[in-house]
C-alpha cells in the first residue's frame, strides 16, 4: 500500500549574503514509499538528504514538485501545498520526526516531553476531556513512556528532569522516544543513532522493525552501516540534480 509519493521536487536556496546567488539543492527528485518499508537516503555529505527529510517534514518550502501523503482515511494530502494547520495535525497524527537534536520546552520534564506527545494525538479528545480526565490520561501515557525508557537505558533518575540537562546520548533517547511513542503513518528518520552506543543502536533498530511490522512507512538517514544495513528495504540516492528512481 502506496504511504508516500515525492514526484519532481525541486528546492533551491537563495544566499542573499552573496548578492542572491542560487544554490540548487534539489533537482526533480522521485521516490515512493509503501507502508512497513524503510528506505535510507544515501549519498556524499552536503547532497540534499536532509533537505529532503525537512521538505517532508514540511519544515522547508519547496519550490515544485509534488510530496503526496496517502492517509488512513483514504484521502490524498500534497504536503508542498499544505497550509501550516494542516502540517500541524499531520505532525499529531501521521507523521513523526526523529531529527538529530531535541527541542523542547523547558524544564518539562522528559517524561512529560514525550507523554505530551500522545495526547497531542487526539486532539478532539483532548478538547473534551475533563481536568480529572486528562491527568488520568497523562498518568497512563507516562506509564508507556517509562516502559520506552527502560528500553533505551535512560537512567530512571533523569525521568523528571528537563532533557536540557542531558548529554547529547540521552537527549537522543528521548528524541527517539518522542518519536517513537506514538505510531505514525509516515516515519522520519534523521541519523537517530547518532550519539548512541551499541546497546542502544540495537534497541533502535528493533523499534524500526517494529514500526515496519505495524505498517508504518518509514524514510531515514542512516551514516552508520550496520544501522542501514539491519533495517532498510531498499536504498535511494540523492544527489544533487539527480533524478531519482520511481
Amino acid at each position: 500500500m502506496r504511504v508516500l509519493q515525492v514526484r519532481n521536487l525541486r528546492k533551491t536556496f537563495r544566499l542573499h549574503l552573496r548578492g542572491g546567488l542560487e544554490l540548487p539543492v534539489l533537482k526533480n527528485v522521485s521516490l515512493d514509499v509503501n507502508a512497513g518499508e524503510c528506505v535510507a537516503l544515501t549519498g556524499p555529505s552536503g547532497q540534499g538528504k536532509s533537505t529532503l527529510m525537512k521538505c517532508l517534514h514540511g519544515s522547508y518550502g519547496v519550490d515544485g514538485g509534488e510530496v503526496l501523503l496517502h492517509r488512513a482515511d483514504g484521502s490524498v494530502l500534497d504536503l508542498a501545498q499544505a497550509a501550516p494547520q494542516q502540517m500541524l495535525q499531520l505532525r499529531r497524527r501521521e507523521l513523526a520526526y526523529v531529527s538529530q537534536f531535541l527541542r523542547v520546552v523547558p524544564r518539562v520534564p522528559a517524561l512529560d516531553v514525550v507523554a505530551e506527545r500522545m495526547l497531542e494525538a487526539d486532539e478532539a479528545v483532548a478538547r473534551q476531556r475533563s481536568e480529572a480526565g486528562h491527568a488520568e490520561a497523562l498518568a497512563a501515557a507516562r506509564e508507556q513512556v517509562r516502559e520506552l525508557f527502560r528500553r533505551l537505558n535512560l537512567p530512571p533518575g533523569l525521568w523528571e528532569l528537563p532533557p536540557a540537562t542531558f548529554s547529547g546520548g540521552e537527549q537522543q533517547r528521548v528524541n527517539i522516544a518522542r518519536g517513537f511513542i506514538q505510531g505514525a503513518r509516515l516515519l522520519l528518520l534523521d541519523e537517530p543513532t547518532a550519539s548512541l552506543d551499541a546497546t542502544n543502536r540495537r534497541v533502535v533498530i528493533e523499534l524500526i522493525e517494529e514500526a515496519k511490522a505495524r505498517g508504518t512507512a518509514v524514510v531515514g538517514i542512516f551514516h552508520d552501516e550496520e544501522v542501514r544495513d539491519a533495517v532498510a528495504t531498499r536504498c535511494e540516492s540523492v544527489a544533487a540534480g539527480a533524478n531519482q528512481g520511481q
